[in-house]
């Protein structure tokens, strides 16, 4: 990927590089520039992607939002007789962002 965030709401927000500290900035630039991520990263992305209830693969943050498309995998998880699709890195860290007895996690491709 090329570019770090998109803007996705039409009111004026601060330019984007004001949020060069923000740990989201920092991930995604480290991707951009073929670092690797820490188990702690890679929780830490799976954790806030699921947490984030206007997209399914990125983080929102100030009116940008940040597209982890790239290294995220798709995961159908059976809990509690029920079915459930979540977008994480590998499974140890979606395993880490869920709470309670995980029956069964398949990777979709």
């Amino acid at each position: 990927m090329g570019q770090i965030a998109f803007k996705f709401v039409k009111w004026d927000v601060p330019e984007l590089a004001t949020l060069k500290d923000c740990k989201v900035y920092r991930l995604r630039e480290c991707l951009n520039n073929g670092g690797k991520l820490t188990r702690d990263d890679k929780n830490w992305i799976t954790e806030q992607v699921r947490g984030c209830c206007r997209f399914q693969k990125g983080i929102a943050l100030m009116g940008y939002y940040f597209d982890f498309s790239d290294v995220l995998k798709r995961y159908y998880i059976k809990q509690y007789g029920h079915i459930a699709e979540y977008y994480a890195i590998d499974k140890t860290a979606l395993r880490s962002s869920l709470y309670g007895r995980i029956e069964n996690i398949v990777e979709v491709k």
